[in-house]
């Protein structure tokens, strides 16, 4: 059952019992997961023994989760919210013996006091403790936060460390799990920051910064990380044709490393797809479509998909014709247009346009939301176009004759080129999956309209 405090949760167990005393299986995986509990991933079991009834500990919170509860004996448990955000200062209490368990998680006071003789108080965590982690502790007696001790303070067993923790006024709300952006230097990796400006908690590293060639298991205190958002690729779709160690590198063996990370501690992984994984000999593409890709840049995207879904938490985000800061296809018809020249825009492939913003705000909502792990479409939403119209529309808006830009097939405009990519000929992604979760994707006409406006 869920508890006033968010993502505290309080489970009954079954509890089999005879003339020669009780069994219950205590922690079971497969059948609390599919109840309801996070798999939080447990790497310690710990026993405390509280001889005497009356026995109090506590208001501890640790940087890691918890399922609390009675090997014999009962307790009376306490907890409180100290993370940041409306619910800090919450409380919950709730008797618990070898019929009940609870789910603490991460940053959550925890607190108890013993109502038999020889309890056996006994707790899973998901981490080891460590000195260089962060803990917060809350007074017991604090009247701010008013738990009804069944047995007086005055009468309790306390130790004099618990006596002196800090009041409610004084702690300092624990945050929350960090996100990390790794490529944070790209189009994409500037565009993370912009969404995420001013949020402590939000990390970015650059390729200077993490080494994803390199053993990354020490390389972060990985069990304070919540998520992972990799912004990083390989993105020169010509270039990878001969580049080839590079851009199976950056986008297939870095993601590799990034979900080995995530899948051993607990993270969300999110990493960015592309279109370039289809054929685009369809009409259109949703998440459950087999990829087909048929150049190298889109062979390991599709690599770095298929590696990102190793890790149980992660989103693929799939999108197509990224448009962000820097040198893009808009910037350049923009730039054309004003310096009088007349280009030459192939009409038979067909797309939409994603601005990097629109991306950043889609990740934030799937992560904010807790949307269902998986593969999502993210593009901006709005009828399908050609570059060629695309590239008339952006002439019209920046005040030119968008009869000056003239139509050429793929084929016409690759002629006598060499060392170019295939691109696919239809890029239409179905955005019904994220739409789904709330999101709405901004139209991208609407989203050109801005861009040009900056």
């Amino acid at each position: 059952m869920e508890t006033t405090i968010e993502g505290l949760l309080l489970f009954d167990l079954d509890v089999r019992g005879d003339n020669r005393g009780w069994f219950k299986e205590n922690w079971q995986r497969e059948k609390m997961t599919a109840a309801g509990l996070p798999d939080f991933g447990p790497v310690q079991n710990n026993i405390s023994f509280n001889a005497t009834t009356g026995t109090t500990r506590g208001i501890h919170a640790e940087p890691w989760d918890k399922w609390v509860s009675v090997a014999t004996g009962r307790i009376f448990g306490a907890w409180v919210d100290l993370r940041e955000g409306e619910g800090f200062g919450r409380v919950f209490t709730a008797e618990i013996g070898p019929d009940r368990a609870i789910f603490v998680p991460r940053g959550v006071g925890n607190a108890f006091q013993v109502l038999e003789d020889g309890t056996a108080y006994t707790y899973l965590v998901n981490d080891h403790w460590s000195p260089d982690a962060s803990y917060s502790f809350l007074n017991l007696a604090d009247e701010t936060v008013a738990i009804d001790w069944p047995i007086s303070l005055e009468s309790a067993e306390l130790s004099e460390k618990d006596r002196n923790h800090p009041r409610l006024a004084d702690v300092t709300p624990v945050p929350p799990r960090k996100i990390l952006v790794v490529g944070a230097n790209g189009q994409f990796g500037r565009a993370l920051r912009s969404a995420y400006e001013g949020l402590s908690h939000v990390e970015f590293a650059t390729r200077e910064d993490l080494d994803l060639t390199a053993d990354l298991s020490g390389a972060r205190r990985w069990r304070d990380y919540g998520a992972i958002i990799n912004a990083g690729a390989y993105t020169a779709v010509d270039g990878a044709e001969t580049d080839r160690a590079a851009a199976w590198a950056a986008n297939a063996t870095g993601v590799a490393a990034l979900a080995r990370v995530a899948a051993s501690n607990g993270i969300t992984l999110v990493h960015v797809s592309s279109d370039y994984v289809f054929d685009g000999s369809a009409s259109s593409y949703s998440e459950d479509d087999a990829v087909s890709p048929v150049g190298v840049y889109g062979q390991s995207k599709a690599a770095g998909d298929i590696a990102a879904a190793t890790a149980p938490r992660h989103y693929i985000v799939r999108t197509s014709w990224v448009i962000g800061e820097g040198n893009n296809f808009v910037s350049t018809m923009a730039s054309l247009a004003s310096r009088g020249v007349d280009p030459s825009v192939v009409d038979d492939q067909v797309g939409r346009l994603t601005f990097t913003s629109e991306i950043a705000r889609g990740i934030r909502h799937l992560l904010e939301t807790g949307a269902p792990y998986g593969t999502y479409n993210l593009t901006g939403s709005g009828a399908p176009r050609s570059w060629f119209e695309i590239a008339r529309r952006v002439f019209e808006l920046t005040g030119h004759d968008p009869s000056r830009v003239s139509a050429a097939s793929t084929a016409e405009y690759f002629a006598g080129k060499t060392g170019i990519a295939p691109r696919p000929a239809n890029s239409v992604l179905a955005l019904d999956k994220i739409q789904a979760t709330g999101f709405v994707p901004a139209d991208a006409d609407e989203s050109l309209v801005d861009y040009l406006r900056q």
